[in-house]
């Protein structure tokens, strides 16, 4: 099975169009079916629109992933994935655990994986250096079953499980009377090998008694342990070890540390944790998730090895149109029917730019090529591609290639292709319940030349209705999105499929000075109507540009 860990990224430009969502899934789709070996996963860099939501509700396909930004992130790091501890673990175990992984910290975690807290080396020295308390095991909750793990012993009567101390820790020495005045119930007492002492500690009502030194203790006294109910425990240790090591049984959530911890989840950006981390002393900070369960630690050193984010880019290749942070992303492959615009790469990459319609044409000629029959629903989102962005092939930009292609797709599809794409129209041009900005969005670009840097959005109509609600609700919203995004200008195309007809709305100083000049038609008003004129990328972006130089 392919690892998910690094999956290459297909996705389209900002403010997706329908091409754009369905290349990234058809595209992902056919590289996954000729490179089972890697993992493609189809992306999106914005909001779906109305248009493209009915086409993938259609042939039930779910939405890509949101993706806008594909700068560096914790989970591009070699992080150390290791397990939690639970919280009643012996300091002692604790320490072990520590030189067995080679860290200094350990998340403390819930039986569902959730933090609790942290233990470091630091911790521990700071549990064993804080002075001696005599009831520092009752006072931590101590579990017999810890100090038994710690001291290496064996239960010779009683039962340890789900008992913990109750009293103090005493070293029992001194004549049986001196021991049974300074005994209390409860208490853990560290004997040597002395029956009398034995007896005494177990009548004086100790919870636990620990015999050193591998003494044997006799069936009577084992049998009076039993019934006064109290814990004996035989270990190796001599009473001198085992008084140094009992306090080591204490759980670490006695020392753990549980406020203002810093963590990060796997999508927390690097950049983020290098600001947030640079003052801090610590070295490792626990990974979690979207619950607080902990997936692991990361370090500063783990920074310094990222996988960068791989892309294949489809239906663009202009940066201004991309995600944030492509310059800190490898892009592989690029499939795109723009012109080719500003985008350097750190090497060499497949680049595939077809003078066709639409995205989908081309990603439908690659699967021809590969000898790939697209299953009906990407057949289907390709041919929903292709009548998109052709205008049910009225826009300029078609050629006999994509109605070729298209025939062939609806085909695979099993649709009727003048029914669908009215369908596909009629959602795509209902703006009620849209904000301004989420109308201008549903097909908005970028673009940039040595003079001005402007916006096109482009809105379908199949209704006069629907053209003119989306004309009263986005045009006096224009002059904030002009300052907003920093613009000189930004032009609205309201296309009417019917009769190809465009009513271009435009905002800017010099703007309406600039469509005269480009369309050679009158602009009153801030509007101006483009007879025959429908398509942004070669009728509309080229001849604004061509303005533009002439005015330099």
């Amino acid at each position: 099975m392919p690892s998910a860990a690094h999956p290459i990224l297909v996705l389209g430009h900002k403010n997706p169009d329908t091409d754009s969502i369905c290349a990234a899934i058809a595209y992902a789709r056919l590289k996954s079916i000729l490179d089972p070996e890697r993992v493609y996963l189809p992306c999106r860099a914005g909001l779906v629109n109305r248009e493209t939501e009915f086409v993938l509700e259609y042939f039930g396909v779910d939405s890509p992933m949101l993706c806008t930004d594909v700068s560096p992130q914790l989970q591009d790091a070699d992080y150390r994935r290791e397990k939690g501890v639970e919280p009643g673990m012996s300091l002692r175990r604790a320490w072990h655990t520590l030189r067995d992984r080679n860290t200094d910290t350990l998340c403390v975690v819930d039986e569902g994986d959730h933090l609790m807290g942290l233990v470091t080396v630091k911790d521990l020295a700071g549990s064993s250096m804080d002075g001696v308390d005599e009831r520092v095991l009752a006072r931590a909750e101590t579990s017999y079953e810890n100090i038994a793990e710690t001291l290496e012993a064996q239960v010779v009567a009683g039962s340890p499980a789900g008992r913990t101390v109750q009293g103090r820790i005493v070293m029992g020495a001194g004549t049986p009377e001196v021991m049974e005045a300074a005994i209390g119930p409860g208490d853990v007492v560290i004997l040597a090998n002395r029956a009398d002492s034995q007896l005494a500690a177990i009548d004086a009502g100790a919870g636990c008694v620990v015999v050193c030194g591998g003494a044997r203790v006799s069936p009577t006294i084992r049998a009076l342990a039993q019934e006064k109910d109290c814990v004996m425990l035989v270990t190796p240790c001599s009473p001198y070890v085992a008084g140094q090591m009992i306090v080591q049984a204490a759980p670490i959530r006695h020392a753990m540390k549980t406020q203002d911890l810093v963590t990060f989840t796997p999508t927390t950006l690097v950049e983020t944790v290098r600001r947030q981390t640079a003052e801090l002393r610590y070295r490792y900070f626990p990974m979690v998730d979207e619950e607080n369960r902990c997936l692991g630690l990361i370090s500063r050193r783990n920074l310094l090895n990222l996988h960068k984010k791989q892309l294949i880019l489809v239906d663009h290749n202009e940066k201004s149109q991309a995600v944030d942070g492509l310059e800190e992303a490898e892009v592989l492959e690029v499939v795109d029917h723009h012109r080719i615009g500003a985008l350097e790469t750190a090497g060499p990459v497949y680049f595939r730019n077809v003078p066709v319609g639409s995205t989908c044409t081309i990603i439908s000629q690659l699967y021809d090529e590969m000898g790939v029959e697209p299953d009906r629903a990407t057949a289907g989102l390709m041919l929903s591609a292709i009548l998109s962005d052709t205008l049910m092939f009225r826009s300029p930009t078609c050629t006999d290639v994509d109605r070729r292609h298209a025939d062939r797709l609806a085909r695979l599809a099993q649709v009727e292709m003048e029914q669908y794409a009215q369908a596909m129209f009629d959602r795509g041009g209902d703006v009620s319940g849209k904000s301004p900005e989420e109308i201008l969005r549903t097909d908005y670009k970028i673009f940039s030349s040595a003079a001005a840097r402007f916006g096109v959005g482009h809105g379908y109509f199949m209704t006069e209705k629907n053209l003119e609600a989306a004309m009263a609700a986005l045009t006096p919203y224009l002059p904030t999105a002009l300052a907003k995004q920093r613009l000189d200008y930004i032009f609205c195309m309201f296309t009417y499929i019917p009769t190809s007809t465009t009513r271009l709305v435009m905002v800017g100083d010099g703007a309406q000075e600039l469509a005269q000049r480009a369309f050679h038609v009158p602009v009153r008003h801030g509007q101006a109507v483009l007879e025959g004129v429908v398509s942004r990328k070669k009728q509309v972006v080229p001849a604004l540009l061509g303005a533009i130089k002439q005015g330099l």
